[in-house]
C-alpha cells in the first residue's frame, strides 16, 4: 500500500522512513612522502633544520617505489588475506577488500597503499631493515645506515681494564693490522714514567744505612776514639811492654764492627719488624694531623702502573731491580761495587696515587704517594730470572728488557729482581692524617720518623723517611677482587 512519504528497508529487515542515502564516493589514499634517514645531521631533519635556519636537503621521493614489494594490509589489492573480496551491490563487507566496491581505486589503491601503524603525527612508520620472507628484496627506504657513535670518555674513574689506543670516526678504538714494535712501545712507557709528574720516581735503595742511624759527628768522634786508643795501646806496648791498654782497644774496636756489620746485614729486617708491631689505627677517630698506621685493601688511582719485566697490569707500585756479581776480574756494576758481591745495576721503581680501604673502620683513605712525595718502600721481591754465561740465551725477553734499556749482556752473572702492589692486595701504610672538605688522606709526616733501638736483636735504631709502604709478596698469594 502506498504512502506518501518514502521508506525503505534495511538489510536488517526494518523500515524506516525516508530516501536511501546514496553511497558516496570514497576519495583514495594518498601516500604521504616519507622522510629519509637524517643520520644524525640536522641539515636533513626537516623542521628542526628550520629552526637553526639551515637549508633542507630536498632528497623527498614521491610515488611508488621500483620493485619495492606489495604490502599486505586490510585495505589491500589482491594479495590480501583479511578476507574473500565482495562483489554484491548491498552492504560493504569491511573484513574484506574494497577494491572492487569503490570505484576508481583499483589500480591507485594497490599502488600506493600506505595503511598500517601511524606515527604520532598521522604518517605511515617506517619499517625496519630485516630479512623478508618468501625472498623478497627489501625496500631501498628501510632504516639502514651507520650505528650511533659511541660515547666519549667522561674521565670516571673505574676500576675495570682501560682500552687505550686510536678511534675511528664513530669513537670506537681502531683495529690495527700488523706486529706491533713491542720495544718502541716499553721504551714510549717507560719514558711516560719518567716525565709524569703524578709518578714517583725512586732512585734509591731500600736498604739499612748507618750513616741514617747516627749523625755524621757522633761516627766521626768513635773513630777518632779508636785510632788514638790504637796509638796510646802502641805506645805502651813499646815503652813498657804492656799489651792491656792495645788489647782492651782492640776487643772494643771488634765488638763495634761486629755491631756495625750485623746491622748492615739486618737492619732492613729490623725496620720490617718495627713496621709490623705497629699497632693499626681506627680512621674514625684519628685526629688530624696523627700519625698513623691503616691496613687494608689497595685500589688504583686515575694513573695505574704496569711492572717493568712481567707486566702485569693495574698496579700503584713497581720495583725491577739489576744486580750483578763481581768476581776478581769481573766488571764493576757501579762506582761503588766491591769485588766478590752484588751491585745494583739498574733500578727502576715508580709509585703513585692510590685508596686504601681501612680493615678496621670501613673507611676510605687517598695514600698521596705520588707527585714527587717522600715515600719508604717496604715490598717483597722475587727473583725472576738468574742469568749466567751459559743460560744467557735461553731467556729472549730478558734479552729484549735489556735491549729496550741500552744494556749490555756480555759474559756477565745477573739476577733480575721485580716486586709491585697491584690492586686488590694488602698493605700496610703508615703517614699523616689529613682532612680536607670531607676527603680522607693520608700524606707523608714532615719529619723522619725513629724506629727506636731494639735490643732483643742489636739493632740499632734508624730513621724512616715519608710515607712507609709494606707489602708481602703478592707472586703467589691471591688479591681482593675490587
Amino acid at each position: 500500500m502506498g504512502s506518501r512519504f518514502p521508506s525503505h528497508q534495511l538489510s536488517n529487515g526494518l523500515y524506516v522512513s525516508g530516501r536511501p542515502e546514496q553511497p558516496k564516493e570514497k576519495a583514495p589514499t594518498i601516500c604521504s612522502n616519507v622522510m629519509p634517514y637524517t643520520g644524525g645531521d640536522i641539515k636533513k631533519s626537516g623542521e628542526l633544520g628550520k629552526m637553526f635556519d639551515l637549508h633542507v636537503e630536498k632528497s623527498r621521493k614521491s610515488g611508488p617505489l621500483g620493485n619495492a614489494p606489495s604490502r599486505n594490509t586490510s585495505f589491500g589489492g589482491a594479495g590480501s588475506n583479511s578476507g574473500p573480496v565482495s562483489n554484491s551491490g548491498g552492504r560493504s563487507n569491511y573484513s574484506g577488500s574494497l577494491s572492487s566496491s569503490v570505484p576508481g581505486a583499483g589500480g591507485s589503491a594497490r599502488a600506493k597503499s600506505n595503511s598500517g601503524p601511524l606515527n604520532k603525527h598521522g604518517e605511515p612508520t617506517k619499517r625496519s631493515s630485516g630479512p623478508q620472507s618468501g625472498g623478497v628484496t627489501p625496500m631501498a627506504r628501510q632504516n639502514s645506515g651507520p650505528l650511533p657513535p659511541v660515547l666519549p670518555t667522561t674521565g670516571l674513574i673505574t676500576s675495570g681494564p682501560i682500552s687505550s689506543g686510536p678511534l675511528n670516526s664513530s669513537g670506537a678504538p681502531r683495529k690495527v693490522s700488523g706486529p706491533l714494535d713491542s720495544a718502541a712501545s716499553m721504551k714510549m712507557r717507560a719514558t711516560s714514567f719518567a716525565h709524569n709528574q703524578a709518578v714517583t720516581n725512586l732512585n734509591t735503595e731500600d736498604g739499612y744505612s748507618i750513616q741514617g742511624s747516627f749523625p755524621k759527628p757522633i761516627l766521626w768522634a768513635v773513630i777518632l776514639l779508636f785510632v788514638m786508643g790504637f796509638i796510646a795501646g802502641g805506645f805502651i806496648l813499646g815503652a813498657v811492654h804492656n799489651a792491656i791498654l792495645l788489647i782492651v782497644v782492640v776487643v772494643i774496636f771488634g765488638f763495634v764492627a761486629a755491631l756495625l756489620i750485623w746491622n748492615a746485614c739486618w737492619g732492613r729486617r729490623g725496620a720490617i719488624g718495627f713496621v709490623n708491631r705497629y699497632p693499626d689505627a681506627d680512621l674514625r677517630t684519628a685526629k688530624d694531623g696523627q700519625y698513623v698506621k691503616v691496613t687494608g685493601v689497595v685500589t688504583c688511582g686515575n694513573f695505574p702502573l704496569e711492572s717493568s719485566f712481567q707486566r702485569v697490569p693495574r698496579c700503584v707500585y713497581t720495583s725491577t731491580t739489576l744486580f750483578e756479581y763481581r768476581g776478581w776480574d769481573s766488571k764493576a756494576a757501579n762506582t761503588e761495587h766491591r769485588r766478590f758481591t752484588w751491585g745494583l745495576r739498574s733500578m727502576e721503581r715508580h709509585a703513585v696515587d692510590f685508596y686504601i680501604s681501612d680493615f678496621q673502620s670501613g673507611l676510605r683513605a687517598l695514600v698521596k704517594t705520588g707527585y714527587g712525595a717522600r715515600v719508604t718502600p717496604y715490598v717483597d721481591e722475587s727473583v725472576i730470572i738468574d742469568i749466567n754465561p751459559d743460560n744467557k740465551d735461553m731467556s729472549p725477553e730478558f734479552l729484549r728488557w735489556l735491549r729496550e734499556r741500552n744494556l749490555s749482556s756480555d759474559d756477565r752473572i745477573m739476577r733480575l729482581k721485580e716486586g709491585y702492589i697491584k690492586e686488590g692486595s694488602t698493605v700496610s701504610v703508615m703517614g699523616v692524617v689529613q682532612r680536607n672538605d670531607n676527603v680522607l688522606m693520608i700524606v707523608p709526616p714532615s719529619e723522619p720518623i725513629s724506629t727506636g733501638c731494639q735490643w732483643a736483636k742489636c739493632v740499632l735504631p734508624t730513621n724512616i723517611d715519608g710515607l712507609v709502604l709494606r707489602c708481602e709478596d703478592t707472586s703467589n698469594i691471591d688479591v681482593i677482587p675490587v
